[in-house]
């Protein structure tokens, strides 16, 4: 082992130090500030205690109580202030286990004799926070497995010893000490108790120990902690709006869409629901006839022989519904199809082609299925039933550069139109499990990182996380306040070609495989309906709008004025009603927001005499009284170049 080790830092620079040497001497050697601030360290791109020795050459990022991962290990080091504050407040109480992932909470399991209750909760929190304020340093202990025991057997605590017969021969085990409170953990932890800015208790249930029914109830606690009360407010202030953001308390307040026990995890669209649905859809269409597409339509069922052949049977067949019925009256078996790419394959291989005729882009909005977990499904964003605005571009290799550089204007058309910025790309490369050599697919990375940096698009490689079939660009959007969301993908396929035996006769006569890019921008509409839903809050634009327009007489005398107004705004193409009930104004005017409806005509008898209406604007005072005609126009406009402004 070298005495001597160079440690890499983020900007290039490098460090020699002791073999020996720990994170925070090295950020210590750096500066106090740096040193006061560092919670752990990234070593190799692995989160590590900042006590923890650095044996070799490493590169190393310091990371402190600002980083993301900062907000991890203050979570980890509260989740024992935690432990520590039940012990206090109830001696004698055991501890199981806290949680492995950190990235927005922490919780404890405890031997309790009763269910925690929210006064117990707060005395718990006070408690915390004393402990806090204590200052008290983390302490870093390698033991041997008889040691963990006997300092676990002395402090009565039964579950850890089960626990630590669990761990794997010649795993380093480790205790965390601060104060009087100490445990078995990986870590890692901050340096003192007062890097934990802020703790919020949440909420407490019960848990079976090790998760298994058959063994006794614990009672866990869930926290959120930050680095300081601002942060901590900031969080809860985004989960507050995200609640109100929530697609599927949107869904049910603007009669869009349900689901039922009838058919779980598949979604009904309401007829407003379905006029948004078909206006994405539309949308779409209307992008294929500008960018060259033509659209089939293909069967649901298909003889799993096609699966076979294509490598879904053996690669995704827990994904897939089978259609058992017919193994009664025929000899062969059928499966509901989950993807559309095998029956474009058959599609293509029933004509010939020649290279003229390429590149062929066929789209597709027929029905998938695909079993997905009930432990998964949520809402729009993850159903088992659902449709995708597919694609797939069959071309020669020469045309894979011009292909790609299309489909990103495309999907950036398509994006801007939404208002989805700061877009993050992805390559995704070849996975464990996947068909094909792998000579085809270092050839395939190689063409999508060259289109890519062709473009000057900056991506960052994701190893190992391309289809089973080939490698793909996914696009990463972030929606009104900040979340990610992964939905287009350009996926570059050389296998299906080939297993499909499809060829094109070239320029020199001889017969050729086709290249074949799988492509969605969109992605499941169903998904994309949910994410947009929560992106504007359900305040859609005018042309997504299932009612565009609602038309509120002042008193029933003005109905008939009402009608006319609707006949004109109807005979427009423009989706409006009346609400004629016998309500005061400002109750049909609440109604109408809470609709969501981007635009209120209001009409008494003045505007009735004078062929105006006074306009008001989805979440903003009247706008003024205008002419009838004028403002059809302006809705009109609004609605034909798909503007997100009223």
């Amino acid at each position: 082992m070298a005495s001597t080790i160079r440690i890499t830092l983020p900007d290039g620079s490098i460090k020699e130090a002791k073999a020996g040497t720990t994170v925070l001497d090295v950020a210590q050697s750096i500066g106090a500030r740096l040193a006061r601030e560092t919670v752990a360290g990234l070593v190799n791109g692995q989160l590590v205690d900042l006590r923890t020795p650095l044996e070799e050459d490493v590169t190393l990022k310091i990371i402190t109580t600002r980083d993301p991962e900062g907000g991890e290990v203050i979570r980890h080091s509260a989740e024992h202030v935690l432990a520590d504050a039940v012990k206090r407040l109830w001696p004698g109480t055991q501890i199981d286990a806290g949680r492995q992932d950190h990235s927005v909470k922490f919780q404890y399991d405890f031997r309790f004799p009763r269910a925690f209750r929210p006064e117990d909760l707060e005395k718990i929190e006070d408690e915390m926070r004393k402990i806090i304020a204590e200052d008290l340093p983390f302490r870093r202990m390698e033991v041997s497995r008889e040691e963990a025991q006997r300092i676990m057997a002395e402090r009565g605590e039964e579950l850890k010893l089960i626990r630590i017969d669990d761990i794997p021969e010649g795993e380093t085990i480790t205790l965390y000490e601060h104060g009087p409170f100490i445990d078995v953990c990986r870590g890692p932890h901050v340096q003192r108790t007062s890097q934990i800015g802020a703790v919020k208790l949440l909420e407490a249930s019960g848990a079976y120990f090790k998760g298994d029914e058959s063994n006794e109830m614990l009672q866990r606690i869930y926290g959120t902690a930050f680095a300081s009360k601002k942060e901590m407010n900031a969080y809860f202030a985004r989960l507050e709006e995200m609640r109100k953001r929530d697609h599927r308390k949107l869904g049910v307040q603007l009669d869009l869409f349900s689901f039922h026990p009838e058919a779980p995890a598949s979604p009904f669209f309401h007829p407003r629901g379905a006029i948004v649905y078909n206006e994405l859809v539309e949308l779409m269409r209307s992008k294929y006839r500008e960018y060259g597409y033509n659209e089939v339509i293909t069967p649901q069922i298909f003889d799993v022989a096609l699966w076979k052949r294509s490598g879904h049977y053996d690669n995704y067949r827990e994904n897939m519904f089978f259609a058992d019925a017919y193994d009664d009256v025929e000899d062969r078996k059928f499966s509901v199809k989950p993807m559309n790419c095998p029956s474009h394959c058959v599609l293509f291989a029933s004509s010939s082609h020649s290279y003229r005729d390429l590149p062929l882009r066929i789209a597709d909005f027929g029905r998938l299925h695909r079993y997905e977990r009930s432990g998964v499904v949520t809402g729009l964003t993850r159903v088992r039933s659902f449709s995708q605005d597919d694609a797939h571009i069959f071309c020669t290799p020469a045309q894979i550069g011009p292909e790609i550089r299309s489909l990103f204007d495309f999907i950036f058309e398509i994006y801007e139109l939404f208002g989805f910025s700061d877009i993050e790309i992805f390559l995704s490369t070849r996975p464990e499990k996947a068909m094909g050599d792998l000579a085809i697919w270092q050839h395939a990375e190689q063409v999508l990182a060259e289109s890519l940096d062709a473009r000057g698009a900056a991506y960052t490689v994701n190893p190992g996380d391309g289809a089973f079939y080939g490698p793909k660009i996914d696009f990463v959007v972030h929606d009104a306040i900040g979340r990610e969301w992964q939905l287009a993908t350009i996926q570059l396929d050389f296998l299906l070609p080939e297993r499909f035996e499809l060829t094109y006769v070239d320029s020199d006569g001889t017969e050729k495989r086709p290249v074949m890019i799988h492509r969605a921008i969109l992605g499941s509409i169903e998904r994309f309906f949910g994410v947009m839903l929560e992106h504007f809050a359900g305040d859609l634009p005018p042309w997504l709008a299932p009612e565009q327009v609602r038309v509120l007489p002042i008193v029933d005398a003005i109905n008939p004025y009402a009608e006319q107004v609707l006949s004109a705004l109807q005979a427009a193409g423009l989706r409006a009603t009346v609400d004629s009930r016998q309500e005061k104004l400002g109750y049909k005017i609440r109604e109408g927001e809470a609709m969501k409806v981007p635009y209120l005509l209001v009409a008494g008898q003045r505007e009735a005499d004078a062929g105006t209406v006074a306009l008001r604007l989805r979440h903003r005072r009247d706008e003024g009284v205008h002419p009838l005609e004028e403002v059809v126009a302006r809705i009109v406009n609004a609605v034909k170049t798909r503007s997100r402004e009223l």
